[in-house]
């Protein structure tokens, strides 16, 4: 094996353990920074070593031993807080005799709580969006800061800050490595649903830069969604996200055109959809529904796009399914969005006069103020209205408010045939 084999090798390790290291080693230093920190170290070692080792049996092992080793060495340099010291130190110390196979085993035994508790401590309320993201993708994603700067179009210095800001933030908040219980539970998780929905939101549809999608995103979301509902399988609403996601990624290809121009929902080849997705989507769905009598925020959009994937044409799209299910869905989370949404649905179970009613009711909605897709959805009704005048300067204003420039040139070209 050469040296570039190993090192794609470790790559390959690293994604597929780091979350896994940094969870186990915060349980045990009840600190996350200083986890990254140590899982780090391990990483460099295996940089430096396994070039002239070789890649070891199991490099998980190989890890998870390197990185407790170096939390030995820097709690006894640093002599940090003694009775922490003293405690930990000796934890780590017994299990440092362990061998490889036994040092597996320790960390099985736990690596489902501990996996729990890095992904409410990464999304925990204290932070900001921004660095909720940030750390997610970091500590549970395993990608580099550079990775995570380039997936959302800002300078990396930015990146790294958010992250060094979150760490700390953690720290001085003294925010527990746990997992919330009772009611606290159900808040957290909709923040951690959050967290990762808005990954995959940012991938499915990029609100700013060339590119009208970023698979890398998505499919990151879809990984973290997948591994949340295995951890917390009685949450109705963890199989509801992971169905969204499920289903709306299986579009991806029929999305984009040869140049990577978008290609609307309805006018999708839908023998592109990919039906495995698709098929895992409806099972999460089902799973969901008979956890809750009661959908919420994301089962109900699950059911919505479960319409969708059902339906091999669009023609033969359930519309008033679906405008029944946007008013369900807004009678859960009432939202000017939902609304617009609602809108759209009604549009194509009903015809456009009913649902610009809808839309009017909505041009004077503060927060849509600089949403282009009002008057992108406004200016389509209004084209089919035949008020091609009127529809054109919607469209126009849309372009104007989106950052996307692949979304631009569409809502350009659709203002175009109304001239």
């Amino acid at each position: 094996m050469t040296a570039s084999d190993i090192h794609r090798t470790i790559d390959a390790v690293w994604r597929i353990e780091s979350a896994k290291l940094i969870a186990g080693l915060a349980r045990m230093v009840r600190d996350v920074g200083l986890a990254e920190e140590l899982a780090q170290d391990a990483l460099v070692a295996a940089l430096e070593q396994w070039p002239n080792s070789g890649v070891p049996d199991n490099p998980g092992a190989w890890l998870m031993t390197t990185a407790k080793h170096r939390a030995i060495d820097r709690l006894r340099r640093h002599k940090l807080l003694e009775r922490k010291h003293e405690e930990i130190g000796r934890d780590l110390e017994a299990e440092q005799e362990l061998a490889y196979s036994e040092v597996e085993l320790a960390a099985d035994d736990h690596i489902g709580d501990d996996m729990l508790r890095l992904v409410f401590t990464a999304c925990h309320p204290v932070l900001s969006m921004e660095a909720r993201v940030a750390l997610t993708l970091r500590l549970l994603g395993g990608l580099t800061t550079d990775e995570i700067a380039r997936a959302f179009l800002v300078p990396e210095p930015t990146v790294a800050q958010r992250i060094v800001r979150a760490k700390r933030t953690l720290a001085d908040a003294k925010v527990p490595f746990e997992v919330p219980r009772g009611e606290e539970l159900h808040e957290r998780l909709a923040s951690v649903l959050g967290v990762i929905y808005l990954i995959f939101n940012e991938g499915y549809s990029a609100t700013a830069g060339d590119d009208w999608m970023r698979p890398a995103l998505c499919e990151e979301a879809l990984r973290l969604g997948r591994v949340l509902a295995e951890l917390v399988p009685r949450e109705p609403e963890a199989h509801g996200l992971s169905a969204l996601m499920e289903i709306q990624a299986s579009r991806a290809k029929a999305r984009t055109g040869p140049t990577g121009e978008p290609i609307l929902l309805l006018d999708q080849n839908r023998a592109q959809w990919d039906r495995l997705l698709i098929s895992r989507g409806l099972a999460s769905l089902e799973r969901a529904e008979r956890l809750s009598e009661q959908r919420g925020i994301y089962t109900s959009q699950a059911a919505i796009a479960a319409c969708h994937a059902r339906a091999r044409t669009a023609e033969a799209t359930d519309w008033r399914r679906i405008a029944t299910l946007y008013a369900e869905l807004a009678q859960i989370a009432p939202s000017p969005v939902v609304e617009l949404n609602r809108a759209v649905a009604v549009s194509m179970a009903a015809g456009p006069a009913a649902a610009l009613v809808i839309v009017e009711g909505l041009v004077n909605e503060p927060s849509l103020k600089n949403y282009h897709l009002l008057p992108s959805v406004r200016g389509d009704l209004l084209r089919k209205l035949g008020r091609m005048d009127e529809a054109r300067r919607e469209f126009e204003r849309a372009a104007s408010l989106t950052r996307n420039v692949r979304e631009k040139e569409l809502l350009m070209e659709r203002a175009r045939t109304c001239e």
